[in-house]
């Protein structure tokens, strides 16, 4: 346990940094987009880059990989749906709290740590979750918030507007031009590379940091005070019943035969049991939804996060950073 909380502690300390640095000033409000986006648009992309360029194709893609994380993703997603619509919450504040239950934060938190954890072998299956999250879960359950104000052909531009969003997001291209540079063999050299691995190198500290300013910005821009029991419900379900879900598919997956080994097994659930994803505040403010449940929720689990994901860790067996 030690091992673990050598490496949580400094991810969710930093998390931590951000959020007083917002809350007391020191980070004015105005710089929060800006670092934002420099993790969206330029570290983060450079390290998917990175880690996509050094990983089989079959690792980023591995189609069990994928279909048994879908399957969990969805299951939150319709099961969160169905305990929690209700008067109080409307199908569009339901749909973005079925995202958070089921979106960890993989992409700014989950790559990095995992790997901190578990070593390289890890980015893969974490890399296939981020590109299930970004392409399906996030597209449906926009898609979904917005049905309840559109019909028929209104619907399917809902759903479409959607998957445009996440085309122009920069992280599935950056993983795709990895993936690309490592079916051609092609490895940068020279200044390209130092210049991708100054950036890959900032992304995580600076990532973690804008996590915890991005959650002070959401609860400051909430416009409502929700009470605990219309978020912190769908908090546990983001980090007890997902990763626990997730580990039941791997395992009958695993016991029928299918090529899921321990480790991917292990690299998945732990994936799941991240906090629910700090972006998705931003997508609830857009989209005009309850923003002020979603960031409650987003905080909840992230604070939550650093005890139950370590003892799960701990429960896996990891005993050391690698």
């Amino acid at each position: 346990m030690q091992a673990i909380l050598a490496v949580t502690v400094p991810f969710f300390a930093l998390v931590l940094c951000g959020y007083l640095a917002a809350r007391q000033r020191v980070l004015p409000e105005s710089a929060i987009p800006g670092l934002n986006a420099f993790v969206l648009y330029f570290a983060l992309p450079c390290l998917l880059f990175r880690f996509g360029m050094n990983t089989p194709l079959g690792q980023l893609l591995n189609p069990v990989v994928l279909a048994v994380y879908l399957t969990s993703a969805l299951t939150i997603v319709f099961f969160t749906i169905a305990v929690t619509l209700s008067a109080a919450v409307p199908m569009k504040d339901a749909a973005f709290g079925a995202l958070v239950a089921a979106f960890p934060n993989t992409g700014f938190m989950g790559v990095p740590l995992l790997v901190a954890l578990l070593g390289t072998a890890a980015a893969g299956p974490v890399i296939s979750s981020v590109l299930a999250d970004l392409f399906v879960t996030s597209s449906l359950c926009i898609a979904l918030a917005q049905a309840h104000e559109a019909r028929g052909a209104g619907g399917r531009a809902a759903a479409a507007k959607a998957l445009r969003g996440t085309l122009a997001n920069p992280l599935p291209w950056a993983i795709a031009l990895g993936a690309a540079a490592s079916a051609a063999g092609i490895r940068l050299a020279g200044p390209p590379d130092v210049l991708v691995r100054m950036l890959a190198d900032a992304a995580s500290p600076v990532a973690l940091f804008t996590i915890g300013a991005v959650l002070w910005r959401a609860g400051q821009h909430a416009h409502t005070r929700t009470p605990l029991r219309r978020f912190l419900p769908v908090a546990a379900i983001k980090l007890f019943v997902h990763p626990l879900l997730v580990f039941a598919l791997c395992a009958a997956a695993r016991s029928l035969g299918a090529p899921l080994s321990a480790f991917e097994l292990t690299v998945l659930t732990l994936a799941a049991a991240l906090p629910s994803a700090s972006n998705v505040s931003l997508l609830a403010e857009r989209y005009g939804a309850d923003n002020g449940r979603v960031a409650r929720i987003i905080l909840a689990s992230t604070a939550m996060a650093f005890i139950s994901f370590s003892l799960l860790a701990w429960a896996f067996g990891v005993d050391a950073p690698r």
